[in-house]
């Protein structure tokens, strides 16, 4: 038993993170995800395209949840897949099992495991023990699937470049860690504005400068780091269970608000975006959350393409490599017929 464990968590693919991507990868899922996008405006039921069909996938959430949950369980759902809902809490994740075991008994069960956690190191521990895919839908650590969405949503909008640059103001939390680790697999020039004492987990930031393809700076001055950004960004100054310290945090936090004083800073054709849930006002002015610059709706939506497209990767990649042979051969095509007859 043990050596079938062994060789089925080495063959296994898991999302923990960007640690097991490459550009190239990236590039393939943001392909993937126009594919999965572009296909949702079909009748699943007539075009026959169901690559998750009878699949169960266990959904594990220790913590509040709205866009997570629902584009997971509806992109599960349309894809012809089925979800099952776990509390955390309610199945004791630790505490009543021991993580280990839990992972092991949900692998005999599903297809895969959907968590949203509090500790990095239990969903390290999950994917450890389970024998089928795990995907981070969130610790506090990283936020993973929130990172690709939001460069999908610009890579969408042919925003993206090594000159690209994003500037996230705010804390260095989860969402700010994974926008490090992104940069050390895309090149782009990245930006924390936070303030002193609220910087990201140094050792993320040190593997992403160590690769050397992006310029990655962590400023305390918000108005110099918003000096001719392509993108602001920005995440709520208090995250769940930093409830304690909101009115501390309020107070650091004010002069870190993107308000159209900040955007002015920013290039004309900035964007502005926001992971949510926002708290108007605060970490984000009302104005400029609902203004002509904000693609933060659409960054909310393309939490369903790009997740669709992570879960065909993981559970059917037979179906995920057939697309891009096909895509790399129509694309060929298209460049021998565009060429004159003497090119040819």
């Amino acid at each position: 038993m043990e050596e079938v464990h062994i060789k089925q968590s080495s063959a296994k693919r898991d999302f923990l993170g960007f640690s097991n991507l490459d550009a190239g990868k990236i590039i393939e899922l943001f392909d993937y995800s126009l594919f999965i996008k572009k296909k949702r405006k079909e009748s699943p039921s007539v075009s026959g395209f169901l690559p998750l069909r009878d699949k169960t996938v266990a959904m594990i959430f220790s913590k509040p949840s709205l866009r997570t949950r629902v584009s997971f369980e509806l992109g599960i759902h349309e894809l012809g897949g089925y979800t099952i809902n776990l509390d955390g809490q309610s199945i004791g994740l630790g505490s009543r099992e021991s993580v280990g075991d839990v992972a092991m008994l949900l692998s005999r069960y599903n297809d895969a495991i959907v968590a949203r956690l509090h500790e990095h190191a239990v969903i390290e521990g999950i994917a450890r023990h389970a024998s089928i895919p795990v995907i981070n839908a969130l610790t506090d650590l990283s936020h993973p699937c929130q990172v690709l969405a939001d460069a999908f949503t610009l890579y969408e909008r042919s925003l993206w470049s090594e000159r690209l640059k994003v500037v996230f103001v705010g804390d260095g939390n989860n969402v700010a860690n994974s926008w490090i680790e992104l940069a050390g697999l895309l090149p782009f020039h990245f930006v924390l504005a936070c303030p002193e004492g609220y910087t990201p987990n140094q050792e993320l930031l040190e593997q992403a400068r160590r690769r050397g393809l992006s310029r990655i700076e962590v400023l305390h001055d918000p108005l110099e780091a918003a000096a001719d950004a392509d993108v602001l960004y920005t995440d709520v100054w208090t995250s769940m269970g930093q409830e304690k310290e909101i009115e501390n945090r309020l107070a650091i936090f004010s002069p870190f608000q993107i308000n159209s004083a900040m955007l002015q800073r920013a290039k004309e054709t900035a964007v502005v975006m926001h992971c949510m849930p926002a708290h108007r006002g605060q970490e984000i002015s009302s104005e400029v959350m609902d203004g002509p610059q904000s693609i933060i709706l659409d960054q909310a939506e393309n939490r369903l393409h790009v997740q669709k497209a992570l879960l065909v990767k993981l559970l059917n990649h037979d179906e995920y490599r057939k697309f891009h042979l096909t895509h790399r051969l129509l694309n060929a095509s298209k460049k021998i017929k565009s060429l004159s007859p003497e090119q040819q």
